[in-house]
């Protein structure tokens, strides 16, 4: 895995600007500590870090250019399928002077052009340089494993891996009122937008290309528009999808550095670590407990699953203050507004593995693929409602009375009741707005002081919202394309790279992705099972617990770190109130009731609304106070 940068300006009067490019790489070095360099012609610079993983030789390094000199790439990423690619280009006649796959995306690039984009199985996030042509292409990986952003006026385009390195490019650092809004209800920005009003993030499947000044934004990847007709036999999908998945595991564990999976025991790891553990002898595997929170701790499901597999396990047990002396090394890396608190225990992982491996592969995508998350489940039953369904909704009445909080079972169970009755007299759009963040509009709209142009957050909105249609497959694409893209694999990324590590997700193969979306929503969902194909496809080796354990997320108990070790970072820093209105972003009083209810018998999702201001007032304090 690397970083990248890059710069083009559009007359010679900015051509001095260029040399910011050797700045803005040096934000990268977690990226890619073990090499970098640059690259600069004509009007355009390029700037790269290297995390070696294939041909760790310089042979490989970056820039890497062709022979003739005429194009220059710079990569992150892996493409995983380039030992064919490889193979066939030598009897094309390529003579290749290293073992990378860098040098096989050139060649690719050189003879195909973007037309090589569908060939490419791999994450990655590119940027190709013709000196001939004066022309710069970036491209972005299907799904968005590896970020992209850029900054584009008139007078220059800048890009680079993370905000970071945009930094030293000088751009503006306006907060935008729209992505404000958006994070309070979702924790999260979704691409393209971010933080800042200036810059934008590359949507996934998708390239930008700028020629002589002129930018265009071209679409070369979408889902799967319809299901196969006619469908396959279930017993025909399970033995496809178990030969795709069986294969991009093993693509994905050709590397030249140590290599393990991260465990957490559930289905997902568990079927990844058990495919991996057929094909590599002595595989390592890692997983996180929590020994002073039992209702958060699933260690023991990771060690009977690495027992059946014969992995090399090592189990880390964190005590809560552990967690608490992380907390500013995970903050301090994210550079814009991230409020995924389980962030912090990849990050956490990720500097505890990297000890022992370089690379690990996770199980990260099989929720929103195989339809996996209890709101899956919510949805499928409201749109398949029987009694149980309606004897919910009778409830609603004791539901919103009785204490609620994601931090002990019945509390929790009570909080899905309520929100799930609720759900019920929203339409199917609105349903799946609020069941994907914590809050309501109105209630966000009261938070902040600054006023967001209606307009810009409706036409956002709508947008994410898109994907949703009739069938229940809508769900799992709108899920894919925000939560999985914005959350899930963001919150991966930025805290394995923070501690220089490689994450790949099998999964997230394309081939198996379309394979999936193709299928009948019945081969995922009904109501006995989530994930229904991948369960069965795997019930042979899967130990019998993880198989019926119910679904647990990868969560910080944060509920009591807040009313104790944290309790002066909120109320005597970042929540503070004398700070809060000289800020002028949020409404004081609507800060003092959210801190109220955190130490009410009853803080339902108040838990997950704090973390979301102690993160942006963090970041802001770190990134925009003056």
């Amino acid at each position: 895995m690397c970083g990248i940068t890059g710069i083009q300006v559009f007359s010679e009067s900015f051509r001095n600007q260029l040399e910011l490019v050797h700045a803005s790489y040096q934000c990268l070095k977690k990226r890619g500590p073990d090499d970098s360099g640059s690259y600069s012609h004509s009007l355009t610079a390029l700037g790269h870090t290297r995390l070696s993983i294939i041909d760790t030789s310089k042979a490989a390094s970056q820039p890497f250019q062709d022979t003739e000199k005429r194009y220059c790439l710079i990569l992150n990423g892996e493409i995983f399928n380039y030992a064919e690619h490889r193979k066939k280009l030598i009897t094309e006649g390529v003579h290749f002077r290293s073992e990378s796959d860098t040098e096989v995306l050139l060649q690719l690039w050189i003879r195909h052009k973007e037309k090589c984009l569908p060939l490419l199985n791999g994450f990655f996030a590119f940027a190709i340089y013709d000196s001939q042509e004066e022309t710069l292409t970036v491209v972005r990986d299907r799904y968005g494993v590896k970020p992209l952003l850029y900054a584009l006026d008139k007078n220059r385009i800048v890009f680079a891996s993370e905000m970071k390195a945009l930094i030293p490019y000088g751009i503006s650092k306006e907060l935008d009122p729209a992505s404000l809004q958006t994070y309070f209800h979702l924790n999260y920005i979704p691409a393209p937008n971010t933080i800042f009003s200036s810059v934008k993030k590359l949507n996934p499947g998708s390239y930008l290309q700028i020629a002589r000044g002129q930018v265009s934004i071209h679409t070369y990847y979408e889902l799967p528009k319809q299901e196969l007709t006619p469908p396959p036999s279930y017993a025909s999908a399970i033995k496809t999808v178990r030969d795709l998945l069986d294969d991009a595991v093993q693509k994905r564990l050709v590397a030249d550095v140590p290599l393990g999976v991260f465990l957490s025991g559930g289905v997902d790891s568990s079927v990844i670590t058990g495919i991996a553990s057929r094909h590599k002898k002595g595989l390592k595997s890692f997983s996180i407990g929590f020994p002073d929170e039992p209702y958060f701790d699933e260690s023991k499901f990771a060690e009977e699953t690495a027992k059946k597999f014969g992995t090399d396990h090592c189990a880390y047990q964190l005590k809560k203050e552990e967690l608490y002396e992380h907390l500013h090394e995970a903050l301090d890396y994210l550079d814009e507004p991230f409020a995924d608190s389980s962030a912090l225990l990849i990050y956490i992982l990720t500097k505890k593995a990297r000890q022992e491996v370089t690379v690990a592969l996770t199980g990260d995508g099989a929720d929103e693929l195989f339809s996996g998350y209890h709101k899956h489940e919510a949805e499928y039953r409201l749109r398949n409602k029987g009694m149980a369904e309606f004897a919910v909704l009778g409830g609603k009445a004791i539901w919103s009375v009785l204490p609620k909080s994601r931090h002990s079972k019945l509390g929790n169970r009570i909080r899905q009741l309520h929100k799930f009755s609720k759900g019920m007299e929203l339409s199917e759009a609105e349903r799946y707005w609020r069941w994907a963040g914590f809050t309501e509009d109105q209630e966000v709209e009261q938070l902040l002081n600054i006023k967001p142009d209606p307009k810009a957050f409706i036409e956002r909105k709508d947008s994410l919202l898109s994907p949703l249609g009739d069938g229940f497959t809508s769900v799992l694409k709108a899920d894919f394309g925000l939560v999985l893209q914005n959350d899930m694999l963001v919150k991966t990324d930025m805290m394995s790279m923070a501690n220089s590590m490689e994450l790949r997700n099998p999964f997230l193969d394309y081939r198996l992705v379309d394979y999936v979306f193709s299928l009948p929503e019945n081969f995922k969902i009904n109501r006995k099972s989530r994930k229904r194909i991948l369960r069965d496809a795997y019930a042979d080796i899967l130990p019998a617990s993880v198989l019926t354990r119910p679904k647990k997320g990868f969560e910080v108990p944060l509920l009591q770190w807040f009313r104790t070790s944290m309790k002066n970072l909120i109320f005597n820093d970042l929540l503070e109130d004398n700070f809060i209105r000289e800020q002028g972003i949020f409404r004081p009083e609507e800060i003092n009731k959210l801190k109220q209810k955190l130490f009410s018998s009853d803080p339902e999702d108040v838990v997950a609304r704090i973390w979301g201001l102690v993160v942006f007032q963090y970041w802001w304090k770190k990134t925009c106070k003056s």
